[in-house]
């Protein structure tokens, strides 16, 4: 990637379900550099519309990433759900290489109850099936699990910077609203921020800072952790900071805003950060 890139999650909310040309081209009047095409209740989209997806986002110079379905739990006590999640995934995977996408993200597991370290074996074993047979597919999409927002999902950045490891194809979607959530208000602060940065960096090489794919909303929480996507400026989310943080380490990829006014937000975020 040559520059950190800001996308909407979905389609924006000005385009009123019209279709892909009108929020694509809704994307490029706002100066907004692409979309996260949300699957998240599966992964369907009729050929016309994969070939403009692709075809527009080439001409215009936009990024495109693809989130997988909600329906997805590796560590399910359930041998017939995983599998079922396994094949989300890949689905996700072949429909991300059909329209040009940079990477696609999805929430891997939930513990069940479990020890977490079983869990991460478990996790494991599906993402080598999943990177095996996108390997013999020729498909070299990258693969990102997402860190998750609750205390009962899977996907601390710890356990999803350790899984990356193990694969060349599979990297971290760092989600700072849903880390922010899971641990109740903390990891909100410019040090905290580079903390995290740092510790990516660290594990994963410094390559991976130009190679990033990142979620940012405001988010309300609970001792739970997330409840729901709030806007940014209805938030305590520390959103300066973080792209601060972003120009100081050079950071690249994507940042993909998730915020229920989506566009605004997206564009909210990409305005600070070019003044700095």
């Amino acid at each position: 990637m040559d520059k950190l890139h800001f996308l909407t999650a979905g389609l924006p909310l000005a385009s009123e379900n019209k279709g892909y040309k009108k929020g694509l081209n809704i994307i490029k009047e706002m100066d907004l550099d692409g979309l996260e095409v949300e699957f998240v209740h599966g992964v369907r989209m009729n050929e016309a519309n994969q070939t403009l997806l692709k075809s527009y986002a080439l001409e215009n110079k936009l990024k495109v990433t693809c989130h997988g379905p909600y329906y997805i739990n590796l560590n399910s006590n359930e041998e017939e759900k995983i599998e079922a999640s396994i094949q989300r995934i890949l689905e996700t995977a072949r429909m991300g290489k059909n329209i040009g996408a940079y990477s696609i993200t999805f929430h891997a597991a939930f513990y069940m109850g479990k020890n977490p370290d079983d869990v991460y074996k478990t996790v494991y074993k599906s993402m080598e099936k999943i990177c095996t047979e996108l390997e013999e597919e020729n498909n070299n999409i990258w693969i990102r699990p997402e860190t998750t927002g609750k205390g009962t999902q899977w996907g601390t950045l710890e356990e999803i910077v350790k899984l990356s490891k193990e694969f060349k194809n599979v990297l971290p979607c760092i989600d700072f609203a849903h880390i922010h959530a899971r641990n109740n208000g903390t990891f909100n602060t410019y040090d905290e921020f580079s903390k995290m940065i740092e510790f990516t960096a660290n594990e994963l090489g410094n390559d991976v800072l130009d190679n990033m794919h990142m979620h940012l909303a405001g988010i309300e929480y609970g001792p739970k952790g997330e409840k729901n996507h709030l806007l940014l400026e209805n938030s305590d989310m520390n959103y300066k900071d973080l792209l601060k943080v972003f120009k100081e380490f050079n950071i690249k990829g994507v940042l993909v805003c998730e915020s229920p006014n989506i566009e605004e937000d997206t564009k909210l975020l990409k305005e600070y950060y070019l003044s700095l």
